[in-house]
């Protein structure tokens, strides 16, 4: 390995640990968290965050990234080779929402402390929205009514909502609201016929 590649390694390291170091100590400490917080416990200066994140925002900012990009891959580990109905990228959003996998399943991403800082960032939540809008069109694009489309993303943004603020359910409430969802996938025409 050269020189370049061990500081590429290095860098992307080092992003990694400020990531979880603000996870982590928003979590414990809340949104008003220092920058030299965040830094002492990734174990860098607070220079060497500046370097990876030009402020708190950005910073903020990379984690959402980070999140909507393990969602994304999260879907596309659900999707099926070999399901060739319409609906499967519903199948595998379904799947990916109710991953209890280690990856998938990070209590800091539902804590009240996170989501409040988060949301407090407009360039997270503009992050969010064009997130947002380019699922909700490759969804569109799925084979389903879209009625029965406006039904089973209304309940998969329910559950993701309800993960974020402390979800209460069972386990066995969240696996029948998961089947059902799926079940919705079986059909393609309208939930309710219009007329």
């Amino acid at each position: 390995m050269d020189m370049t590649q061990a500081l590429q390694r290095d860098a992307v390291r080092t992003r990694r640990a400020l990531l979880d170091a603000a996870a982590k100590t928003i979590a414990t400490h809340g949104a008003a968290v220092s920058l030299e917080v965040i830094a002492r416990e990734a174990g860098v200066s607070k220079g060497g965050l500046l370097h990876h994140f030009r402020s708190k925002e950005a910073l903020l900012v990379g984690l959402v990234e980070e999140w909507l990009a393990r969602f994304d891959a999260a879907v596309r580990r659900h999707l099926d080779p070999n399901d060739h109905r319409p609906g499967g990228l519903f199948r595998a959003h379904i799947r990916a929402t109710f991953d209890d996998s280690p990856e998938m399943v990070d209590e800091l991403w539902r804590n009240p402390a996170v989501l409040t800082a988060l949301l407090g960032v407009p360039d997270v939540l503009q992050r969010a929205q064009v997130h947002d809008r380019m699922w909700r069109q490759a969804l569109a694009d799925d084979g389903l009514h879209p009625q029965r489309a406006a039904v089973i993303m209304g309940m998969l943004d329910g559950c993701t909502m309800s993960d974020l603020l402390g979800n209460t359910s069972t386990k066995a409430e969240r696996e029948d609201t998961r089947a059902l969802l799926l079940a919705l996938t079986d059909e393609t025409g309208p939930v309710v016929s219009q007329g």
